[in-house]
């Protein structure tokens, strides 16, 4: 008789709940409630930044924990944010002609299809991608320009085309650098048991003001230059070494 199998409830809890909230999200979204979906996957993001920090503070990695924080991000960053941005914007694509409509949910899809080959090419670099570095931008990364878009802009009229211009570009953006090869800043190699100088704490402090101040456009904001921080410092790099 094998022993039965379990897993840790903690970071699996937590997991469960990022997940929810991209559930939640399209629940949202389908409800009109469209700036409570784009909070969601933000509550998603942090919590999916808690399960793998929170497993390696108590000892409590697996594989099983692994492939559900993936199929969880596949829900909350990859199908979420299409479907909410798809049902903001660029679903009422269709009102103006119908390949312009097809056009609309290819975008959406095709943020989808990114999202998971992000997502696989991850998991099959885990133990060899660079500490410091992420291959391609980060699929919560992703999920906070579409939803941070989505809440900044929710009370514009989608129904004009400029507005479903800028979002099939940066949806198209968002999704085909997920699966580029620029390299965007990780942060994991940042200690928090190091010691910083006295002004590091007002800096954050002052850094937690202005994002209450509006969190919506400061969000948006951050994440939008953290997605444009790959091709730029590729561009940087590039132009230095030709000039050397």
């Amino acid at each position: 008789m094998t022993a039965k199998k379990s897993i840790y409830l903690l970071p699996n809890l937590l997991t469960t709940a990022a997940l929810f909230c991209g559930f939640y999200s399209i629940l949202a979204a389908m409800n009109g409630k469209l700036e409570i979906a784009a909070i969601a996957i933000f509550v998603a993001m942090i919590l999916d930044g808690l399960d793998g920090r929170v497993a390696r503070m108590i000892n409590a990695q697996s594989d099983f924990g692994a492939e559900f924080d993936s199929l969880a991000d596949m829900i909350s960053f990859g199908l979420a944010p299409a479907i909410i941005v798809y049902l903001w914007a660029l679903s009422p694509m269709k009102e103006l002609s119908l390949s312009w409509g097809r056009l609309g949910w290819m975008v959406a899809f095709l943020y989808v299809v990114c999202a998971a080959i992000r997502l696989a090419r991850f998991n099959t670099q885990r133990n060899i991608s660079e500490k410091r570095y992420f291959i391609g931008l980060p699929s919560p990364s992703a999920a906070a320009v579409l939803a941070g878009m989505l809440w900044v802009f929710h009370e514009t009229d989608s129904h004009h085309i400029a507005i479903q211009i800028a979002v099939v570009g940066i949806t198209l953006t968002t999704g085909l650098l997920m699966v580029s090869n620029f390299k965007f800043r990780s942060f994991k190699d940042f200690d928090f048991k190091n010691q910083v100088p006295y002004t590091t704490v007002l800096i954050i402090a002052l850094i937690f003001a202005i994002t209450f101040i509006d969190p919506a456009r400061v969000l948006f904001a951050a994440f939008f230059a953290y997605m444009l921080s790959g091709p730029v410092v590729w561009l940087f790099s590039k132009r230095k070494n030709n000039t050397q």
